[in-house]
């Protein structure tokens, strides 16, 4: 008389299922159910269905601190993004999780913020086993790239251009800010100001030294320079402080070193009763969604998001492969998207 097998013995109710838990369900050894997990083609289609089906039931996930101590390899990069006051971080933060989910890659959010990255955040990048880390604006101090270096995790710099050999992807932002004072100057504007960003920041730099040599090189008078920082309200209130200037003294075009920044112009000359663009143009570099839209309808120079992040990843995902390869640098052009906050000319283009 044939016997049917027992049914699977129920979980323990709260307790998390293991390898050893389902290998003691499914009647085989432990080394069975992980080879079966992995699809591992030494074991039968019908025991890898079944196990697969039994770890589904129990809830199963895989453990990524044993399979970093098995495999050498956690499967996360860890990220480190800019202020969360300027969307730029949140859209390069989405392309990322992305991009890194379709090489089989998870993000793990270790920094958010300005200034350089602190030890202790270099030191989660050892004790979380990240394969290797993905920086959008931050700067790593000297013990820290240390940290780094002695534990294998490699770096790779994007938006941002690094002041030491490192590796990196980013927009021209030097490029970015000759097109817009090329594209002013071409309208008639003489009278040209840049609203900086963060001190120290190497795209906001490079920006407004791309447009302030532009526009030298022309013969002008250099822009006038005005600080800024990372976020709308602090270009508010250099649209504030520009519109208190006299008519004589007034720019008649501005250059936000990013969009949240320009945007933040453009509010706080409305507010102070000046038009834009009639009384005064303004321009941004970035991009972002934000922008594109009424009330701002922002020309600006798009950062190609997309390929630099994926081009961050190809440089990554071959150091976690361990390949002994030179260090890089990779610029971008961005793409001028012309719209209402200036006055321009019939595009040429």
């Amino acid at each position: 008389m044939d016997h049917e097998p027992p049914p699977p013995a129920a979980m323990p109710s709260g307790r998390r299922s293991t390898i050893g838990s389902l290998a003691r369900r499914a009647g085989v050894a432990a080394s069975t159910v992980s080879r079966a997990l992995r699809d591992d083609p030494r074991i039968s289609p019908e025991v890898r269905a079944r196990i697969a089906a039994l770890a589904a039931e129990a809830g199963y996930t895989p453990n990524i601190l044993a399979r970093t101590l098995v495999g050498g390899r956690s499967g996360l990069i860890g990220l480190v993004l800019g202020p969360i006051e300027n969307p730029i971080y949140a859209e390069i933060m989405r392309e990322a999780v992305a991009q890194a989910a379709a090489r089989g890659f998870r993000l793990l959010l270790l920094h958010v913020g300005q200034g350089p990255i602190e030890d202790a955040t270099a030191e989660a990048l050892s004790q979380y086993r990240v394969d290797g880390c993905l920086i959008t604006s931050a700067e790593l101090s000297s013990r820290a790239a240390a940290i780094c270096a002695g534990n294998g995790v490699p770096v790779v710099m994007v938006n941002r251009v690094p002041r030491q050999h490192e590796n990196a992807v980013a927009c021209d932002n030097r490029a970015a800010g000759e097109v817009l004072a090329r594209l002013l100057l071409a309208a008639g504007h003489r009278r040209l100001a840049v609203v900086t960003g963060n001190p120290g920041t190497s795209t906001s730099q490079d920006r407004a030294d791309g447009f302030s040599g532009f526009v030298s090189s022309a013969g002008l008078a250099a822009p006038r320079r005005i600080e800024g920082g990372a976020s709308h309200a602090a270009g508010f209130a250099a649209g504030q402080a520009i519109a208190a200037l006299p008519t004589e003294e007034r720019p008649d075009a501005v250059l936000g070193v990013s969009d949240i920044l320009a945007m933040g112009v453009m509010d706080g000359l409305r507010e102070a009763g000046l038009s834009v663009p009639t009384d005064v143009s303004v321009v941004g570099v970035d991009g972002i969604a934000a922008a594109a839209g009424p009330p701002y309808r922002l020309t600006t120079v798009a950062q190609p998001l997309q390929a630099m992040v994926a081009r961050g990843l190809d440089l990554l995902t071959a150091r976690i492969g361990g390949a002994a390869l030179p260090q890089e640098m990779v610029l971008l052009r961005g793409t001028l998207m012309r719209r209402h906050s200036a006055r321009l000319t019939a595009p040429e283009d």
